[in-house]
């Protein structure tokens, strides 16, 4: 049996979820999130708890039964409480500005680089070199950060770049010098 995946999801108050034909919806006062799960597994909403089964011991089943239980855990997590990313920008003249539905980094190309915000996603600019992203899908809120990321990854030389907050970044030594006094 899963560790995982035999756990009941508890709801919390004021938060409603609905189950009709294999499609979870989840609601709170804030937002709400749909997600079509494995119609091989068995969902049942009891309750104030969410309770995932598996039908059968094979590998596919053991494999979906924790998974399933986990989407369900992150999206009543989201909805009730929501998920956040914070990035950092590190390095001269770099910095970040929100102008309208879009976020825009200066990071050392000869342009100004433009993301257009997606719904259900919420991106703050506290400072120029910090940009906080948040949103009820920690999927989505992830895949934000990371394209935002890709920007300008970090590079390994002089740590330049948008990291996640907390990020250390491993240093490469540069290049050695040219000896004076090497034979030719």
């Amino acid at each position: 049996m899963s560790r995982i995946g035999k756990l009941p999801v508890k709801i919390p108050s004021g938060v409603t979820v609905s189950l009709s034909d294999h499609t979870l919806s989840v609601k709170s006062g804030k937002s709400e999130l749909v997600r079509q799960l494995n119609p091989e597994m068995q969902v049942t909403v009891s309750g104030d708890a969410v309770v995932v089964e598996r039908p059968s011991e094979s590998k596919t089943h053991r494999s979906l039964h924790g998974l399933t239980r986990t989407l369900v855990w992150n999206m009543i997590e989201g909805v009730s409480k929501g998920y956040e990313k914070q990035l950092e920008l590190v390095g001269v003249g770099y910095r970040a500005s929100r102008q309208g539905e879009a976020l825009v980094l200066n990071v050392g190309f000869s342009h100004p680089v433009r993301y257009p915000v997606p719904t259900g996603i919420t991106i703050d600019v506290p400072e120029p070199t910090r940009i906080h992203i948040k949103g009820a899908s920690k999927e989505q809120v992830g895949q934000v950060a990371a394209e935002v990321r890709k920007v300008r990854p970090p590079e390994p030389y002089k740590g330049k770049g948008i990291l996640y907050r907390g990020e250390r970044i491993r240093r490469k030594a540069g290049k050695t010098g040219k000896t004076a006094g090497a034979a030719k």
